[in-house]
């Protein structure tokens, strides 16, 4: 794998990671709320969830020796 390959994994791992982040902390303020948007809950916990999955696909890409 060539080295600029291997620091646009890396890179796009980091994007998705800080996305699941970001998802993370806004279901956590949307779930403290009196009122609750249950469709918008389950929209964005699929979406934390598929970046999750894309996560693990590219650090698997990067270190295939290693569970993601």
């Amino acid at each position: 794998m060539s080295d600029s390959y291997r620091a646009r994994l890396l890179a796009r791992a980091e994007e998705l990671t800080t996305e699941h982040r970001d998802l993370e902390r806004l279901l956590e303020t949307l779930l403290a709320e009196t009122v609750v948007d249950q469709l918008q809950v389950r929209r964005l916990k699929k979406r934390k969830l598929l970046l999750k999955d894309q996560v693990a696909l590219l650090r698997r890409e990067l270190d295939p020796d290693v569970s993601a």
